[in-house]
């Protein structure tokens, strides 16, 4: 990559800093090289017998009792939560920063479904194989067959879930996505997860279930025989402030759930899984997105898995900080009706809808951010166009050479590229990049036309501890850990090398689900 070309991206805020360096010379040097190490060693075959994790710091006295514990309070979480009471267990779910959410609170609203009544209404054929088939492509292969299945089989049980029970409405049309053979994506109305997480918040208040917040997981306690015990908490925890809060012991009598999320902002836990992912490379994810619970988890045994395979969104700009708007820009209007060139050539050089790795990736070639470009067509399905254009985020221009003179792109190629994108709409088939020419896709052709630019931004990472289609966390020796279960983005396996867009949602709800109800019932 091209230093120049990054000088847009600034560093982060000092608490983000703090937090990174928190857990990295706190945490990571100090606990997990072990756990690492021994990881490695268990799964070379270099150990004759199984690692078996002794007692974690059993208490003598426990502060509090309850039948099952779920660390995070995003989409996993919550959909855990609900399961565990209403399958008759009593539950607490701790959140270590002061609002409730996560990254699901964040993300785009997106949720996948194969099969689905909407589908159906709109004349589109899908099945869970289908979904799966796209899933183990976009994952090249590296998924665990078993756990992407299974979120594949009861994708729409699971978006079903959420409206009949729960509450959540959706915008009564599909969104495509990158990766998807069809269009299978649900999207809350404010195109926001918080669509979804309020609604499952107002249900758990109703079934008396209480979400605490600032409340940090310092550790995790097994006992001699290996079963998961309960935990030990840090409560009125002032995040990023190492031992900002009081010590408490909390027996969970049952289980222990990890819906902790991923690490997309520990710089130093994600520098080691993937060195160019350094602290100049901006992420989508909230501060709090650090490896503190999956720490915890290689510390009492669990196997980490994939740890490596960290995503970027390809569809952000660097001329806004985290998620922003401009995702709404490209997801809705340049990716399906519009294109993508390098401002140096004037030329297209990926297809705008293939899987999140694949875009990025050839983004990172070129070295600098690509212009996403579409016309006033493409955008009537943009909200917050008007909020866009007066940021400067996302630019108009009357004529193709305004858009090139304002991005320095050269004219004559771009005009050319524009011509020949637009006869593979006219024909139906992109013959340069294979670009799934859909119907509504239309042409770039009519002004005014609207351009931002586009560089990717660490977004998920399909690493975390292996679980099998039950939710329970296995450890070094290839069994389950009794009392653990794990679901969402602090599991890994579900999606391989690349995860599709709105396939995290729909994970998070699958196993949140199954960890819940088979932790009420451990």
């Amino acid at each position: 990559m091209k230093q120049k070309k990054e000088e847009r991206f600034e560093d982060l805020s000092k608490m983000e800093e703090g937090a990174s360096a928190r857990v990295s010379r706190r945490n990571f040097l100090k606990s997990t090289g072990s756990a690492a190490a021994l990881a490695g060693i268990a799964a070379s075959g270099l150990v004759s017998s199984p690692v078996k994790a002794g007692a974690t710091g059993l208490p003598t006295k426990w502060d509090e009792k309850v039948d099952v514990v779920v660390i995070g309070s995003g989409f996993a979480g919550l959909a855990a939560a609900i399961e565990a009471k209403n399958a008759g267990a009593s539950v607490v779910v701790l959140e270590k920063m002061r609002v409730t959410g996560g990254n699901s609170s964040i993300n785009g609203g997106a949720i996948a479904a194969a099969g689905s009544p909407l589908q159906t209404r709109q004349g589109i054929k899908d099945s869970a194989d289908l979904m799966y088939k796209d899933m183990l492509e976009a994952g090249l292969g590296l998924n665990y067959p078993e756990l992407a299945r299974m979120v594949a089989e009861q994708s729409n049980e699971a978006v079903q879930w959420t409206m009949n029970s729960l509450g959540v409405e959706y915008k009564d049309a599909l969104i495509p996505l990158g990766g998807h053979s069809v269009i299978r994506s649900y999207v809350t109305p404010n195109k926001s997860g918080s669509g979804i997480i309020k609604p499952m918040l107002t249900n758990l208040k109703k079934l008396g279930v209480e979400v605490r917040t600032k409340t940090y997981l310092e550790e995790i306690i097994r006992d001699k025989e290996g079963q998961v015990k309960g935990v030990k908490i840090q409560e009125g925890y002032r995040f990023p402030e190492s031992n900002s809060g009081k010590v408490k012991y909390i027996e969970a009598k049952k289980a222990v759930i990890m819906a902790t999320g991923g690490f997309g902002m520990d710089f130093a836990f994600r520098t080691v899984q993937d060195p160019r992912l350094t602290k100049d490379v901006e992420s989508t994810n909230q501060p709090g997105a650090t490896a503190d619970g999956l720490i915890a988890a290689l510390k009492v045994g669990a196997t980490p898995v994939q740890l490596s395979w960290i995503q970027l969104g390809p569809w952000t700009s660097p001329d806004e900080k985290g998620f922003g708007m401009g995702v709404w820009f490209n997801i809705l209007a340049a990716c399906p009706s519009g294109i993508w060139v390098d401002p140096d050539t004037g030329k297209r050089f990926v297809n705008e809808l293939a899987d999140r790795k694949t875009r990025a990736d050839a983004i990172l070639k070129t070295g600098h951010p690509c212009i996403s470009i579409a016309d006033q067509q493409a955008v009537q399905e943009v909200g917050k166009l008007d909020e866009m254009l007066e940021k400067g985020l996302v630019k108009k221009f009357n004529t193709l050479g305004e858009l090139a003179s304002a991005y320095k792109i050269p004219l004559t190629p771009l005009q050319e590229t524009v011509r020949e994108y637009n006869s593979y709409v006219e024909a139906g088939k992109d013959k340069e990049f294979g670009k799934p020419l859909r119907k509504g896709s239309g042409p770039v052709a009519l002004a005014p036309f609207y351009a931002m630019r586009s560089w990717p931004k660490v977004h998920h990472c399909m690493g975390g501890v292996q679980i099998n289609t039950k939710a329970q966390v296995i450890g070094l020796n290839h069994k389950p850990i009794k009392g653990l279960y794990a679901a969402g983005e602090a599991a890994g396996g579900v999606h391989g090398a690349c995860r599709l867009g709105s396939c995290a949602t729909t994970d998070c709800i699958v196993f949140g689900r199954i960890a819940g109800k088979n932790a009420a019932a451990s």
